[in-house]
């Protein structure tokens, strides 16, 4: 997907509002750092955690100063490999799909038509014991995922 520098710099601002699942102590990267940046690489279609931790790697310092990653010993550091799985893994969806939303909203181009598919994921049991199946809505102009629903 190709987005605007503009685009880019404003992903962390939208994720403000989400709370934030690690303990108080010991936070060294905000939220909306690792949540921002972790947006930036899917976006640019990284599809792993490895792969957006590699993705932040390659960040110039200028870039990461726009993503307000953390500033130490006159250098902008990124979060770790573990820091960004911990926080993806554990954020409450709901919030995380609310703000992918209120991004796309204010920058997604208009499509004129949705694809949706759905998906039983193997080896995946929800807690009623039956096979969990996910609907996607994808706009077939841009490609973008407006809706993800369990």
């Amino acid at each position: 997907m190709k987005i605007t520098r503009h685009q880019m710099r404003s992903l962390p601002d939208f994720f403000k509002e989400i709370n934030d699942p690690r303990r108080a102590q010991g936070r060294r990267h905000r939220i909306q750092t690792v949540l921002g940046i972790a947006a930036g690489a899917v976006l640019c279609g990284m599809r792993s955690y490895e792969s957006i931790f590699d993705w932040a790697e390659s960040l110039s310092q200028k870039s990461r100063a726009h993503f307000r990653c953390r500033y130490d010993k006159g250098r902008y550091v990124i979060p770790s490999l573990s820091i960004f799985r911990n926080i993806l893994v554990r954020v409450d969806p709901n919030e995380l799909d609310a703000a992918f939303n209120a991004w796309n909203k204010a920058y997604a181009q208009d499509d004129n038509s949705l694809a949706i598919d759905g998906k039983v994921m193997c080896n995946a049991i929800d807690e009623s014991g039956r096979q969990t199946q996910i609907m996607s809505a994808v706009g077939h102009t841009t490609g973008i995922c407006y809706a993800q629903k369990k």
